[in-house]
């Protein structure tokens, strides 16, 4: 499907994209809305359902907009040589399967590095190139999972909860972008190729960023906290007369300017909501009831019955919260 594309910035670059499901396709849609010439190569239909939805379903074609595609049966002997034919000219190839799978094929880096050595080649697979999940598929599910990124999500003692949005996926797809974008840069004065890799399971692990900072550093192993930010307080999500609202206090100024906004004078007068490290520790001050402690309730007056600082929260009907 075209689509009005971001830049043409890429736009002398051949990409042959071998993905599949999400997280390769992310990859890829990212480097054809910057203008890459890309070129999804897809097998033989077959008696299974394709991986992806139909092709004329909103997932298919928001994944693999701004990208031309042909079938090739790389089993077969006349199309892996098409396919080889196609990586001599190619500048990047990228590829989700399992590990085994593409050096089964006859499709791996070493191989096709023979044919064209100024090749970029990009691998996501679930666990890794090697170890022993290595051959094993991977999914987003699993991924949050086995990243902690589930442990941390959702209110507290409800038990592991997934983000509603396929973030290992999404991350993993991404990071092999830009690892690409790299690649092709240092290629301008190697005049070589290389091979990149990334997981599912890497890209959960490093978009834990400060929770996992928290314990590397600190020892701190981080909990649910609901709508609450776990250290800068108050942020969180307070009931109004119509709806809810999202509140992000964090810093002594901003504190200051919400207070007087939301015409609650007496939170600012409170010394037990003095300082950053003050009302941190009011708002855990209540552990019965970790949801609702001291001082999301003090905000929680103000939110219901007056004027609020803040943004609404929204679904996915107009407005919509954000555009790319």
């Amino acid at each position: 499907m075209p689509f009005p594309r971001a830049s043409k910035a890429l736009a002398r670059f051949t990409v042959l994209d071998l993905t599949r499901v999400r997280s390769g396709p992310t990859c890829v849609r990212q480097l054809a809305d910057w203008g890459a010439n890309v070129i999804k190569i897809e097998s033989p239909p077959g008696p299974e359902e394709p991986m992806g939805g139909p092709r004329e379903g909103s997932d298919f074609q928001n994944l693999h907009r701004n990208k031309r595609s042909m079938t090739l049966n790389l089993k077969s002997p006349a199309g892996l040589a098409a396919f080889k034919r196609m990586v001599k000219k190619a500048d990047v190839v990228v590829e989700n399967f399992r590990p085994d799978v593409k050096k089964r094929l006859g499709i791996d880096y070493k191989t096709l590095a023979k044919i064209n050595p100024r090749l970029v080649y990009a691998s996501i697979s679930g666990f890794g190139q090697d170890g022993p999940y290595a051959n094993r598929p991977g999914f987003d599910q699993i991924a949050q999972g086995m990243g902690g990124l589930m442990s941390i999500t959702g209110l507290p003692g409800q038990g592991p909860v997934r983000v509603g949005i396929p973030i290992a996926d999404l991350s993993a797809g991404l990071f092999a972008a830009l690892g690409i974008l790299v690649a092709l840069l240092e290629r301008e004065k190697s005049r070589k190729g290389q091979y990149i890799d990334t997981s599912l399971l890497q890209a959960q692990i490093f978009m834990l960023d400060f929770q996992a900072a928290r314990y590397l550093v600190s020892g701190e192993v981080a909990k649910q906290a609901g709508n609450n930010h776990p250290t800068s307080i108050p942020t969180g999500v307070f009931k109004t007369k119509d709806g809810h609202i999202n509140i992000a206090a964090t810093g002594q100024k901003i504190w200051e300017r919400f207070c007087e906004a939301a015409e609650a004078p007496a939170l600012l007068s409170n010394p037990n909501y003095q300082s950053g490290a003050s009302r941190s520790s009011s708002a855990t001050r209540m552990p019965s009831d970790a949801n609702n402690p001291a001082l999301r309730s003090a905000i929680g007056m103000p939110t219901r019955t007056g004027p609020c600082p803040g943004r609404p929260v929204t679904d996915m009907r107009p407005p919509m919260p954000c555009a790319i």
